[in-house]
């Protein structure tokens, strides 16, 4: 299944409504950097000790775990940010029904920073900021993205 595709208004909408939180001025870069420009002001949010605009952060968690799931096709781990979003990832056995044996589950923030290398799985596992059940849990070798 390919991956869904983010409306740029919508994300678009997103990015401008958390930089008006921010203090900052509307975006006025290319659509192309719209998704990681989104990111960058929703770790801004983070790292100024705010809570990021709901739509900005699902639309930023979203855009990371499709780049995941891009970069590392498969069904074999569930990987899930709630309330934001969930993919299947990772090449391997492939799962159907019920609770899936592999599952990845994480806080927005911890998987922003993940994604981005800003934080490593063993940092992460570490803290307790990850939780990973099943052999092929580790997404270690596909951070960052």
């Amino acid at each position: 299944m390919p991956p869904r595709k983010i409306d740029p208004e919508k994300l678009r909408a997103a990015l401008d409504g958390q930089l008006v939180a921010l203090d900052e001025p509307p975006y006025d870069g290319p659509a192309s950097a719209l998704p990681d420009a989104l990111v960058a002001a929703v770790l801004t949010a983070y790292d100024r000790g705010l809570v990021p605009e709901r739509d900005a952060a699902r639309q930023a968690v979203r855009h990371l775990l499709e780049k995941l799931a891009a970069a590392a096709p498969g069904r074999t781990v569930e990987v899930r940010v709630p309330p934001y979003a969930a993919v299947q990832a990772v090449p391997g056995p492939r799962h159907t029904r019920g609770t899936p044996p592999n599952v990845v589950e994480t806080d927005a923030r911890t998987w922003l920073e993940l994604a981005l290398g800003r934080l490593t799985w063993d940092e992460a596992v570490a803290r307790g900021s990850v939780a990973a059940s099943g052999s092929r849990a580790d997404l270690s070798a596909h951070l960052p993205l």
